[in-house]
């Protein structure tokens, strides 16, 4: 049965967290309930599953000496419309309590819900939480009986976070589409604040303004009113924040002027000001005396000694590739060994540098450009889905980079274990970004707005080889399957495949330093510790090995067996050096069916799944948003057995091509195989609605060649 999780801290309460329940639910539901008797829905809504007859959002931020309160509610009331809505919100799920990690908590959180259930003929149900209310794990959960089509729901749910603050603190942002997946009649959002509580607050796309209701005595209250929102439908491909009426919130808690200057947010000037807008400037004021040259140099001096390069582009990339080993996965090994409590690991480093942050990287390679005297901006950019750098309000939102401006200029993002040179999160490609311009190698002076580069489909590429052999008795197919991926395929592919000692071990070998276990003298000790790390990783490559055919059985829809992974290059060195690695597998009893003495091969399901459209997603209202450009090539070679031949050939030559981008297929017969090979491309970032039908013309194509057979016939 679905379940309504209602973990979010959506708000309504001006409620004390002193306050029992029964003053909770005398709050949401008591004579002051306006919507108590709101029992209809429009005309033009009623073919819908379900109809938000109201929904009210509160957020209330209150502060008592060091003590802050943070309280949180939303209340919906919803008419049931078909039996979809019903399963719906037949269950619910929630936490009761909760710790908080702001500040320093001194006291748990706590959440209250209620539920009733309105029937047609106005009879009230009541639905006793406390009591009904089953603990599963970590959480509880109600189901709701005898709840049928015609009925209105009505809950809410109450959430109240104390905790007491010395410094400032950041709330969690708040960024979402105004409307619901049904259609809502009313919808209110409240804010209640006081002195000490920053707010930046913005709507978009047509969303109404938020607007302050109250301001005496360092309180203040704001609310938006909206009426009459159609549903929002959420489909694959699409950026809500960019397009669908929306609004955008964080507030910062900061007690002083030397806390406003820490807080990691775009602060107004005054905290009875909601700052709804952040400027080029803003983001000047902001980063310029945040960034400033600051590491020692010492390794990256004494890896360059001796070395020569081509040009600064070589050099710049070599010392990326270093710093990420000298200053990040060279710990990897510490941090997994004390987590797993053999041995305390930090002692056996000295002087040890390991950069957490975006910032502290970007500090420290200036300090190496400042001194190469090799020119460099800092980029500021933010992901396409949260909308435009203009509209930027939450510096999370923020992403950095470096520009380092050599004959072709190099961007270098802070690292993960397969962060590539030239390479930068696809989010922010083709993106208008802030360029913050450096004097002198250590000074920010100035900011402008440039346009980040993009990568093309031929950038990002998955290849695969499928060599398939029949056994003896028809039964089974043994595959050896060679796969590569350039571009950002390598980004998720290198998460799932490699381990932190497929990596540590590469740098240890590329670069010639000190493995953490050959740093402890005391033989006994390492040989103990030695014994019990390669255990561990032992136990990881178990888990390892069934995570991999878990994937590939995933990908073909059944079990796969006899399965073997190797990497063959972990593409770490470059974006254009391919993540490589090969698979053996055995197919049994599946993809192949007698038809007298012939047998037909689902020759298709060797591409694997593709995307199938169904009638809803080909009748799309959204404009389309694509996380890259790309391309997938496929070669699938079956060896034909001795004393058969193929036929079905016509029906695997497919071609569709367009702006948008194209499914191809050509098979042939080379000597004794069957060779197939496939090519599907996305072309672009983004398509209007209007090429969505060009879209789904290779898509159709890319399915139905899955669907294809062919015919191995008896000679």
């Amino acid at each position: 049965m679905k379940k309504i999780l209602l973990f979010v801290f959506l708000t309504l309460s001006t409620l004390s967290f002193s306050q029992n329940k029964a003053e909770i639910k005398e709050f949401f539901w008591g004579k002051s309930d306006q919507y108590s008797k709101a029992n209809s829905v429009p005309d033009k809504w009623k073919e819908e599953s379900a109809v938000v007859i109201y929904k009210n959002e509160y957020y209330n931020f209150h502060k008592f000496g060091k003590s802050v309160t943070y309280s949180s509610a939303i209340r919906k009331r919803i008419k049931l419309l078909d039996q979809a809505a019903v399963t719906e919100f037949s269950e619910f799920s929630f936490n009761e309590r909760f710790q908080t990690n702001k500040g320093y908590s001194w006291k748990s959180g706590s959440t209250s819900i209620g539920v009733k259930v309105i029937k047609p003929s106005g009879k009230e149900i009541d639905i006793d939480v406390d009591k009904d209310a089953k603990k599963i794990d970590a959480e509880k959960k109600i189901a709701i009986p005898n709840l049928e089509i015609g009925d209105i729901i009505d809950f809410y749910y109450y959430s109240i976070e104390p905790f007491k603050s010395y410094f400032e603190v950041g709330f969690e942002p708040i960024e979402t589409p105004l409307g619901d997946v049904y259609p809502t009649m009313d919808m209110k959002l409240q804010f209640e604040t006081e002195n000490d509580f920053f707010i930046n607050f913005n709507t978009y796309n047509g969303a109404p303004e938020f607007k302050e209701v109250y301001n005496k005595g360092g309180e203040r209250k704001y609310e938006l009113v909206a009426k009459d929102i159609a549903k929002n439908d959420f489909p694959r491909w699409f950026y809500p924040l960019v397009e669908l009426p929306c609004y955008k919130f964080q507030v910062y808690f900061a007690r002083s002027s030397k806390f406003e200057n820490q807080a990691k947010a775009f602060l107004s000037e005054k905290e009875s000001v909601i700052k709804k807008t952040v400027s080029k400037d803003d983001v000047l004021n902001y980063y310029n005396t945040i960034f400033t040259p600051d590491g020692d140099l010492s390794d990256i001096k004494d890896f360059l000694k001796d070395k020569t390069f081509k040009n600064d582009e070589e050099k710049i990339r070599e010392v990326y590739y270093f710093t990420r080993h000298a200053y990040f996965t060279q710990y990897f090994e510490a941090f997994i060994i004390d987590d797993a409590k053999i041995f305390y690991p930090y002692e056996y480093y000295k002087n040890p540098v390991f950069l957490r942050t975006e910032v502290s990287f970007i500090k420290h390679f200036m300090a190496y450009l400042k001194y190469s005297k090799i020119d460099y901006d800092i980029i500021i950019g933010t992901s396409r889905f949260n909308g435009s750098i203009k509209d930027l309000l939450i510096q999370k939102n923020v992403t950095l980079l470096l520009k380092v401006n050599t004959a072709k200029p190099i961007y270098l993002e802070y690292f993960s274990p397969f962060t590539s040179a030239d390479q930068f999160d696809y989010n922010l490609e083709n993106t208008d970004a802030y360029a913050l311009q450096i004097s002198k190698g250590k000074k920010v002076v100035d900011a402008e707005t440039i346009k980040l580069p993009s990568s093309t489909s031929k950038d990002n590429i998955t290849k695969n080889v499928s060599n398939i052999v029949l056994s003896e008795d028809f039964s089974n197919f043994k595959v050896k399957r060679e796969s590569s991926f350039f571009g950002h395929f390598k980004d998720s592919e290198q998460s799932d495949k490699l381990e932190f000692y497929d990596y540590v071990n590469e740098d240890y070998t590329k670069y010639g330093t000190e493995p953490l276990l050959d740093k402890i003298k005391n033989k006994k000790k390492q040989t103990q510790y030695r014994n019990e790390f390669n255990a561990l990783i032992n136990k990881s490559k178990d888990k390892q090995k069934e995570s991999f055919k878990k994937v590939i059985s995933n990908e073909f829809d059944f079990e796969i067996e006899e399965h073997q992974l190797t990497i063959k290059n972990t593409g770490r060195f470059g974006r254009n050096n391919p993540m490589q690695y090969e698979e053996e597998f055995t197919i049994k009893n599946n993809l192949i069916k007698k038809a007298g003495e012939n047998y037909l091969i689902e020759i298709g399901k060797f591409l694997t799944s593709q995307l199938e459209l169904d009638k809803k997603e080909k009748e799309r209202k959204n404009n389309v948003y694509l996380t890259f450009p790309r391309s997938f090539e496929n070669e699938i070679i079956l060896e034909i057995p001795n004393g058969y031949t193929i036929s079905g050939l016509e029906k695997l030559n497919k071609k569709v091509e367009n702006e948008t981008g194209g499914f191809t297929s050509i098979a042939t017969i080379v000597g004794n195989k069957l060779v197939v090979k496939t090519t599907k491309e996305y072309k672009n970032y983004f398509e209007p609605n209007s090429n969505w039908n060009k879209m789904s013309l290779f898509l159709d194509e890319a399915f139905q060649f899955t669907q294809e057979k062919v015919l191995l016939k008896k000679k």
